[in-house]
């Protein structure tokens, strides 16, 4: 008989907490991550999923999801429409993947919903990811509460991925760069492939990049969607004070406030509900552009008369974006205390390459502003590198480093090497960031 997951002992119920759903969930299917839709199919029909008259944004890409998404679903809600908002991972608390009108879902909702996924589970006779089982948590949740505007995140690739049982009414490609290599190919050309697969015949797509990959413009064309490209149907350009910014497309244009956000993954998301049949006017963006924030993006906070910035780059193209928005803030920075010191904290998962993401801080510390001293550890997760991994990178680009077999360790030393006004970027993964902010020397000043 398939061993389903369950046992008299292990399996909880509507009156078990939401820590012993997560972590019975994670312990149902083999692999943390297992590519197809043939598993899930059988139980989203046995949950009668679906999206009833809801308007599905679905937004892929290899990068600026996270910033993107949140930036659709805040000017949908300014405009008055119930919103649904699914992101993932998170940095502290799961709740944080789902959201409706800005608002974490309780406990008590995700564990009903969970109720009803493994009912449903074991009534196909199946068994689901962690990932699989929260995401049809999450859609069912959205359908019980009657959202009107779903914004949807991919979770890895976008053919394949849980989050394209939905079909979306509008499509969003942030960007294709490499990452997840064994999942989705080793080239732009062969991941470009898996993320047009949340393409739907007619619909919308929003392409953030100038640069596409030769394998999209005929997919493009199969399916008659609509294209909006950055560069060619849309830009944007900062005005010289930074207090506002210009967005055009053809046939508009915007002067607006700077969020604190990407300009390029807001102007993205301004483009994506624009060619929406949403009501959505200048002033409801307006309204919403300033409110826009995402924990781990550019997050910048104090802690013991330092300046953290924390950022969950983790591959060659996250990083240079990350380090694109750092540079004009470190010299202005400099300026106002031009005695500061950067310390970097980063570790990183081994399915990620560590070795360009390491190249760009290595230049950037060459150039801009020297890293004065590194610091990492070991991230608690079966996919993390491991201290010797990190012991045999690390000094190929820098010197003054300090490895610890983990984060809260790091965290200590970062401190303890570091001065008042001193800078301390923190990246690598969200992992990384979650186990710093929850490390017991940070999470005792919160």
């Amino acid at each position: 008989m398939q061993d389903l997951g369950r046992s008299a002992n292990s399996t909880p119920t509507v009156n078990s907490t939401l820590t012993e759903w997560l972590d019975y969930m994670q312990q149902i299917h083999v692999s943390a991550i297992d590519m197809g839709l043939e598993r899930v199919m059988p139980v989203f029909a046995k949950l009668l999923l679906q999206k009833n008259q809801a308007f599905v944004f679905t937004v892929a890409g290899t990068n600026g999801k996270g910033s993107t998404t949140a930036t659709i679903a805040r000017i949908c809600e300014q405009a008055g429409y119930k919103t649904a908002l699914y992101q993932s991972p998170h940095l502290l608390v799961f709740n944080e993947r789902i959201k409706i009108n800005g608002q974490m879902v309780s406990d008590e909702t995700l564990i009903q919903a969970f109720v009803q996924v493994e009912n449903a589970r074991l009534a196909c006779g199946l068994t689901l990811s962690f990932f699989e089982m929260t995401t049809l948590a999450a859609f069912l949740i959205f359908q019980q509460a009657n959202c009107e505007v779903w914004v949807l995140e991919i979770g890895l690739g976008g053919r394949l991925d849980v989050v394209n049982v939905i079909d979306p009414d509008l499509a969003v490609i942030t960007n294709i760069g490499i990452d997840h290599v064994e999942w989705l190919g080793d080239t732009r050309e062969k991941i470009a492939i898996e993320k047009a697969g949340i393409l739907r015949q007619g619909i919308t797509l929003v392409y953030a990049e100038k640069d596409m990959p030769r394998t999209l413009p005929p997919l493009i064309a199969s399916a008659q969607v609509n294209l909006q490209q950055y560069g060619s149907d849309y830009s944007y350009q900062p005005n010289s004070d930074h207090s506002r910014w210009q967005y055009t497309n053809g046939s508009v244009t915007m002067s607006l406030p700077t969020p604190s956000l990407s300009l390029h993954n807001t102007a993205t998301a301004i483009t994506a509900v624009i060619a929406s049949p949403l009501s959505i006017t200048q002033s409801h963006i307006e309204a919403a552009l300033p409110t826009v924030s995402l924990a781990g993006r550019f997050d910048q906070r104090t802690f013991f008369n330092r300046q953290w910035l924390f950022d969950v780059a983790h591959n060659e193209h996250g990083m240079t974006f990350l380090l694109s928005q750092l540079t004009p803030w470190v010299q202005q920075y400099q300026q106002q205390h031009p005695h500061a010191h950067l310390h970097l904290i980063i570790s990183m998962l081994a399915d990620k390459d560590i070795s360009p993401v390491l190249a760009k801080l290595q230049q950037f510390s060459q150039t801009i502003m020297p890293i004065l001293s590194v610091h990492s550890g070991v991230i608690n997760h079966p996919r993390a590198s491991s201290k010797a991994r990190l012991t045999e990178a690390l000094p190929k680009y820098f010197t003054n480093i300090h490895i610890f077999d983990d984060l809260e360790a790091a965290t200590q030393s970062a401190i303890r090497h570091s001065q008042t006004q001193d800078i301390i970027l923190v990246c690598g993964s969200f992992y990384t960031i979650s186990h710093v902010l929850t490390s017991n020397m940070i999470a005792t000043t919160c």
